[in-house]
């Protein structure tokens, strides 16, 4: 059956007023008794439509400057009564208390208070406390009780009650609860996480009210959802729905890019998470024509990203290349008229926000969760551990190959000279491989290593990648250190006139 009951009373009480006239004549056109408090009852009023005070039912004031209006019994007795139990029947009769059918509530902004960079006074004054009351008793009672929790749901609700003539079945009745505890368990996260923001509990409270279903996962036969809000972090001016892969790509194109962020023009492209070309040059186009020249096999089909807005010389280079996604700070005219030459070409703009501050990912039956890898390894930092020092122009290499070694996946080692990508040995099983991996990718696409730069992600247990590096040409060297046999390494540096220096600081990046 499907238990169906008719509107006869709504208690409405609402922070935003957005989309509210519709529902309140058309409840006030079926003759529903519309309870109400404060700047609601007003608004209501201001339509014309007579509303009951919620203080003359409970015959108490809204007092101590608002936190207190509707919670009293003869507001969640009427809320929380089940209408086919004698008991609750009589004790309403008994004690006065109206029947209420529909709770129209919705929440204090505490989210974007919370944004605005407001006083902390301000933000603990936007803790909703009857509202949260009212969404979980109206909610906990769909059986009798429809709760309309936000204001997303008012054209739905409004639907509803104009089809059927306000008859409402509780299926309706249940899927509305289900939004209705979404939204309070969003809520409840939101606040926990602000009193938790040093992490002085060792708890996780994740919500994403902002769901999307993807084509598929990682493969055709996988489902992929995307939560969170992605216009927060781009605005996108072109192309195809962004597939799962495509988002992980961006992900680390965005992160990658935040190291070059206020750098001289910088290009880099990507591919399976990992840069496979990465330049930078005077202008724009050069660094994108020498990113490119760093893997143009790899390149086909990858994620592109831009430091500095791209122009048209850029983009006629780029229009000549299939790549899945353009991400910029900004496109010239020129450059959006070209670049949307492939209807399919993903164009983004970069919004200048701060990435989260921690890394979640799934892990067994659980989570892992760990700070934001947000050292990036500077001058000052680095410690010359061999009689040679490397020079001015070897130390902006080392830092350069050390900014991509952080965002390649371990095992890595990193190849650049003169501020280029000549190619990395990524996610290797040992260190070794990895640079022998990086070596021969690099003189197959014909890079001169003499010269050379390299970067670790960890240190080196034995002597034999600066041995093997040295036989390349690669002439300086940037690692954590760390290992017991680090003098091995320094040893054969310093036999060989290669420099190396230590940052103390290791990157992994499982």
């Amino acid at each position: 059956m499907s238990n169906e009951k008719t509107i006869k009373s709504a208690l409405i009480s609402v922070f935003s007023k957005d989309g509210l006239a519709p529902i309140v004549k058309k409840l006030n056109e079926q003759g529903v008794t519309i309870y109400s408090t404060g700047g609601t009852q007003k608004f209501i009023n201001d339509l014309g439509i007579n509303v009951v005070p919620v203080e003359d039912v409970t015959s108490y004031p809204s007092i101590l400057g608002g936190r207190v209006k509707t919670l009293h019994p003869k507001v969640f007795g009427g809320i929380l009564n089940r209408q086919n139990h004698d008991g609750d029947v009589a004790e309403l009769a008994e004690y006065e208390i109206p029947q209420i059918d529909v709770v129209i509530v919705d929440l204090y902004p505490f989210e974007k208070t919370v944004a605005s960079g407001a006083s902390e006074q301000d933000i603990i004054e936007k803790i909703d406390i009857g509202g949260i009351s009212l969404i979980r008793a109206a909610a906990k009672n769909y059986a009798d009780v429809i709760c309309v929790s936000s204001v997303d749901d008012y054209a739905e609700f409004l639907e509803l009650i104009s089809k059927n003539n306000g008859i409402l079945t509780e299926a309706d009745r249940k899927r509305f609860a289900g939004k209705a505890f979404n939204v309070s368990s969003h809520y409840d996260t939101a606040i926990f996480n602000y009193f938790n923001k040093n992490h002085d509990e060792a708890a996780l409270k994740i919500s994403e009210t902002n769901g999307k279903v993807l084509r598929y996962g990682e493969n055709p036969h996988q489902r992929g959802f995307f939560f969170g809000n992605f216009d927060d972090l781009f605005t996108k001016l072109h192309g195809k729905e962004l597939s799962y892969n495509n988002l992980l790509d961006v992900d680390a194109a965005v992160n990658l890019m935040l190291e070059f962020k206020n750098d001289a023009p910088t290009f880099a492209i990507l591919k399976h998470n990992n840069a496979c070309g990465l330049a930078q040059r005077n202008t724009l186009h050069q660094a994108y024509v020498d990113a490119l020249a760093g893997d143009p096999v790899s390149a086909f089909g990858g994620v592109l990203i831009s430091n500095k807005e791209i122009d048209l010389a850029t983009a006629e280079e780029i229009h000549k290349l299939f790549c899945e996604v353009v991400i910029a700070p900004s496109f010239s005219p020129e450059a959006l008229s070209i670049l949307k030459g492939k209807k399919n070409r993903i164009l983004l703009v970069i919004h200048d926000i701060e990435m989260p501050k921690t890394n979640v990912r799934s892990c067994l039956n659980g989570v892992l969760v760990q700070d934001r890898n947000n050292i990036t390894d500077k001058a000052e930092d680095l410690k010359t551990a061999t009689n040679i020092a490397p020079t001015d122009a070897q130390i902006e290499d080392l830092l350069f190959a050390s900014k991509i070694c952080k965002h390649t996946k371990s095992n890595t080692i990193v190849l650049v000279k003169g501020k280029q990508l000549c190619a990395s040995g990524t996610g290797q099983t040992s260190r070794v491989d990895a640079l022998q991996q990086a070596i021969h990718k690099a003189q197959s696409f014909n890079f001169d290593l003499s010269g050379a730069a390299m970067a670790s992600d960890a240190f080196f247990p034995f002597p034999d990648c600066v041995e093997i590096a040295k036989n390349a040409g690669i002439t300086s060297v940037i690692q954590p250190g760390g290992s017991i046999k680090d003098q091995l390494s320094i040893d054969y540096c310093n036999d060989n006139n290669v420099a190396m220096v230590m940052t103390g600081t290791r990157h992994f990046k499982h």
